[in-house]
């Protein structure tokens, strides 16, 4: 063990500047002399064909050995294969050639004379979000790694991963480039040349390996060594500039293995050690079998692109804005000057994740704006304030091939215009706020006193008054409705001597001209109205606004806002109290129809609640709701039962906080948005993610509270999420009562998505119990209390009834008994109350079908033989059911392996309809679309949705399911 240590401490040191070849075979040969091996190698994926491992490095092996290995498939059978495939060790106890790649077969070079018994072994090399590919050890005859050579090979292979270079671009092994001979060829036509420039045309041979051209290489490519034709491949390929070559080779491989034109731009060493840069194009020639004979290409000298391309970068080196290149894992490439006075030093980001450069980092969400920018695939541009507290920057970011770029320009200055506009502005928008503010306060204004805590509330503060007074019209004369700031010895001296609709007192006076009247001192209201001297002794205030109140021409009343001292109020000030008396005579006036807008909203609230809940298989349901006897006694309690694919069942209880007609509305709209998005297939925490943001676009007084669940009966299992719900109670068949354990989320309308999803197994048979807190909250009792009652009601009810609910008058009888206990039969409620009981019934295993099918056209067969013979054993023998059955299948499957991927799965239920899915791991969605005359393609779901009942898609956590319900013969359901 310490000597293991000791190699890991040594692979440790291995100097950060070492190619990764030399790392590799370092590591490699650490760890074949650990675990006593007789060699070993290293597989990685390439840049050529997909689904290939190419050996990039051998320690210990004759080159006769390791040359079947050069290139294998990923799908193989092979140690290495399957190591870096499934992630696992892997371990063969004969060696044995590996499986063939389209063109090359191992067998062939397999080696003539070779011990029996080598056992090998590969464990795999992990890589960021996919696998890099496999590090395998050869083993003598007889013996077998244990345990700890396993674990040790892993630490092994971890190291090699956490130091190959961020491309993944490694050389090969020196016989990757003789091997390409082995390999088919493509037949496609070269590109044409580039006009004007002088080109080159080579044959390889692949058979001789001779290298030929049209002309001497000196006279396209100057500098280049005039010999270096007759040295064939490998002489042309040691001109290859290391950092190229294994693009290079992986352009050839790629080419030849699928037959196909190939391209590539690499450079070439001159005879006086510099480098020019080629472009290289090819095409394969095959004989009459299709096997690759030769290779013809052209070369051509790119070196003057390059040299632009270089002065277009020293242009981005020295331009004022910031420029950074990233690639595709954010990584930074490149960045300017400008962007290095930002970022920091070349030396110290070039590499680094962007994420990682401390000045990113400290601009407050940044990286997810950059990322959600990206995903979207198109140009954006945002402002972010930078670290230092004084500058402004605009990003903008713009995806490439290659990956992005960003551009960073300064903003700060119109920042700084921006800010003083901004506070010219502030004081207008703080006049504004207090209007948004009263009227949103003045429109939960239920009674007039309640108008008059609003005004109080929301007008005192922001205009710096110290008495409010306000008065209703009560026939002729003004009555006080209420006061604030004032004792009530002055009231009654008011109610005397200003509540007459006169001008000898200022209210009566500004009532009658129905002008807002605003008296800036005493001096000035005794020169108005000599008869207010003891008023004014008394009241104590200095100054008033005196808003008459009226609606629809009508005068309703007054509001007199006064202050402590002489006050003159500015134009502005007068505009808004102007405004003011509009909203609260507006708000007078509906606290008069309090009670004519109560009855409308009960009667708005009780017709958009279910009418009748569905008769469904699966969940046999009840509820009870009982509105509020106090007040505003119009609340937003809802529930509902809502059939989803798959014989599902939702399961839905919510509460808008608050009374009154807007909250009885807002539970419409809920219930309505929560049955459309249920229709969409989505989750419990979408949903309420998606609720969130309707309730959240209220406003920011409005709050609700749901749980949604959804009930599997092919399950038996029950996922929910919770907005500031209580939990649900389960009654066990045994009569025992539990609540579901859950911390619920905040309300909606304050929440921060995402929900938390929760999932629980149910008994067959049990008896879900979903609330609103006004069931089991009182002012007499709290939540906890309340659930506790309510879980002992509902195990004594179910324990006193002879048999556990059958239908929905036994779980109507047990609403009935829960909500007498709980409620009280005298009094008042303080809230609605909600009570929902699902008793849920699990689909039989009978009922459900389920195969795995095969990605392959002889899928959609095979599907309608299963459904032909699964129909048979439910006795579903209506042939015009098989028939139409086997067709929509059928459809389903050929659009799975037509426009999806697998694994592909068919299950069939039968429950209130007959039901059919197919499920694959693609999230694309399929869609109904128009269809021509002339269109071979696109009416199968025309078709399936013609014969079906209900078709859709739900997405799952591996993929998704297109489902179909048809309906079942009625002696069947």
């Amino acid at each position: 063990m310490e000597r293991r240590r000791t190699r890991l401490q040594l692979l440790d040191a291995v100097d950060e500047d070492r190619h990764d070849v030399e790392v590799l075979l370092t590591a490699l040969q650490q760890a074949v002399a650990e675990v006593h091996g007789l060699g070993g190698m290293v597989h990685l994926p390439g840049g050529g064909m997909s689904g290939i491992l190419y050996l990039v490095a051998s320690s210990g092996l004759p080159e006769s050995m390791t040359r079947p290995w050069l290139i294998i498939p990923v799908r193989g059978a092979a140690p290495p294969s399957r190591a870096a495939r499934k992630d696992t060790i892997a371990w063969a106890p004969e060696l044995a050639p590996p499986d063939p790649v389209p063109g090359r077969d191992p067998a062939a070079l397999w080696p003539s004379r070779l011990p029996a018994g080598i056992g090998h072994l590969a464990v795999p090399i992990p890589g960021r979000g996919r696998r890099r590919g496999a590090l395998s050890v050869l083993f003598a005859p007889g013996t077998e790694p244990g345990t700890a050579d396993g674990a040790f090979l892993n630490e092994v292979a971890a190291w090699m991963s956490g130091r190959l270079r961020s491309s993944g671009i490694l050389n090969p092994s020196p016989t990757l480039l003789r091997a390409l001979e082995n390999g088919p060829g493509p037949r496609e036509a070269l590109p044409p040349d580039v006009a004007g420039t002088p080109t080159l045309t080579y044959t390889w041979d692949l058979r001789t390996g001779d290298l030929t051209s049209d002309q001497p290489v000196e006279e396209v490519l100057a500098g280049i060594d005039p010999e270096v034709m007759s040295g064939g491949i490998e002489a042309w390929a040691a001109l290859i500039h290391p950092d190229d070559l294994p693009g290079a080779v992986a352009g050839f491989d790629a080419g030849i293995q699928l037959r196909g034109g190939f391209q590539n731009e690499y450079r070439i060493r001159r005879q006086n050690g510099t480098y020019l840069w080629i472009e290289a194009s090819a095409r394969t020639i095959t004989d009459e079998d299709g096997t690759p004979v030769k290779v013809i290409g052209t070369l051509r000298d790119s070196s003057e692109t390059h040299a632009a391309a270089e002065s277009v970068g020293r242009a981005l080196r020295h331009m004022s804005d910031g420029f950074v290149s990233l690639d595709t894992d954010w990584r930074i490439g490149f960045l300017n000057q400008a962007a290095e006075r930002l970022f920091g030093a070349a030396e110290d980001v070039a590499g680094a994740v962007l994420w990682n450069v401390p000045a990113v980092r400290a601009v407050p969400g940044l990286e997810q704006r950059c990322r959600a920018t990206a995903a979207e695939g198109q140009p954006a541009g945002f402002d972010v304030p930078w670290p230092d507290g004084t500058s402004w920057y605009h990003l903008r970011l713009v995806p490439v091939p290659e990956g992005l770029t960003l551009y960073i320009t300064d903003t700060t200055e119109r920042h700084l215009r921006e800010a003083d506009r901004a506070a010219a502005e502030h004081a207008a928008a703080e006049r504004a706020a207090v209007v948004q503010r009263i009227t949103r306060e003045l429109a939960e204004a239920v009674t007039a006193q309640d108008v008059m805590a609003a005004v109080a509330d929301g007008v005192m503060t922001p205009v710096g008054a110290a008495g409010l007074i306000m008065l209703g019209v009560v026939g002729d004369r003004l009555n006080v409705i209420g006061s604030r700031g004032y004792s009530e010895r002055f009231i009654r001296l008011l109610d005397g001597q200003w509540t007459a609709m006169d001008a000898t007192n200022p209210v009566g006076d500004a009532m009658r001209s129905r002008t807002p009247l605003y008296i800036s001192s005493p001096e000035e209201m005794l020169q108005r109205y000599p008869e207010t001297e003891m008023l004014i002794r008394e009241g104590g205030k200095q100054a008033w606004a005196l808003l008459p109140l009226a609606v629809s021409g009508r005068g309703i009343g007054a509001a007199v806002i006064a202050f402590g001292g002489p006050r003159v109020l500015d134009e502005d000030e007068q505009t808004l109290l102007t405004a003011l008396s509009g909203l609260i005579a507006q708000a007078l006036e509906r606290a008069g129809l309090y009670d004519e807008a109560t009855t409308r909203a009960r009667t708005l609230q009780r017709s958009l609640l279910p009418q009748a809940l569905p008769t469904l298989p699966e969940v046999t349901a009840a509820a009870h709701y009982q509105p509020a006897k106090q007040g505003a006694d119009v609340g937003g309690d809802w529930y509902d039962v809502i059939p989803l694919s798959a014989a599902r069942v939702a399961l839905v209880i919510g509460d808008v906080m608050g009374h009154g007609m807007a909250e009885a509305a807002t539970m419409g709209a809920l219930r309505t948005a929560v049955r459309t998005l249920s229709e969409l297939e989505l989750p419990p925490d979408e949903i309420l993610g998606h609720l969130n943001d309707i309730v959240g676009e209220l406003g920011t007084d409005a709050f609700a509270t749901c749980l949604y669940g959804i009930y599997d009966p092919a399950t038996r299992r029950l996922s929910y999420a919770s907005a500031g719900q209580p939990p649900p109670a389960v009654a066990h068949p045994d009569g025992t009562v539990t609540f579901l354990s859950m911390t619920p989320d905040p309300p909606l309308g304050v929440a921060s998505p995402p929900f938390e999803i929760l999932e629980t197994p149910l008994p067959a048979d049990s008896l879900l119990a979903l609330y609103s807190d006004g069931l089991v909250e009182s002012k007499d009792r709290d939540v906890t209390t309340g659930m506790s009652r309510l879980a002992e009601l509902l195990s004594q009810s179910l324990n006193a009834m002879p048999t556990s609910p059958a239908d929905v008058s036994d779980l109507d009888a047990l609403c009935a008994t829960l909500t007498s206990a709980l409620l009280p039969d005298h009094g008042t409620l303080i809230d609605d109350a909600a009570l929902l009981l699902a008793c849920t019934h699990p689909l039989d295993a009978e009922n459900v079908a389920e195969w795995p099918l095969p990605e392959d056209p002889v899928a959609a067969g095979q599907a309608r033989e299963l459904v032909r013979a699964q129909l048979a054993d439910w006795d579903l023998t209506d042939e015009d059911l098989i028939m139409t059955t086997e067709l929509v299948v059928s459809e389903l499957v050929g659009n799975v392996i037509r426009h999806a991927s697998g694994p592909i799965r068919l299950r069939m239920l039968r429950s209130r309809a007959l039901i059919c899915e197919v499920s694959d791991t693609s999230l694309t969605t399929p869609h109904i679309r128009q269809t021509s005359a002339t269109d071979e393609d696109g009416r199968g779901l025309q078709l399936i949705s013609a014969l079906c009942q209900r078709w859709g898609t739900r997405h799952t956590r591996t993929g998704k399911s297109i489902w179909t319900e048809q309906p079942l013969p009625t002696t069947s359901a």
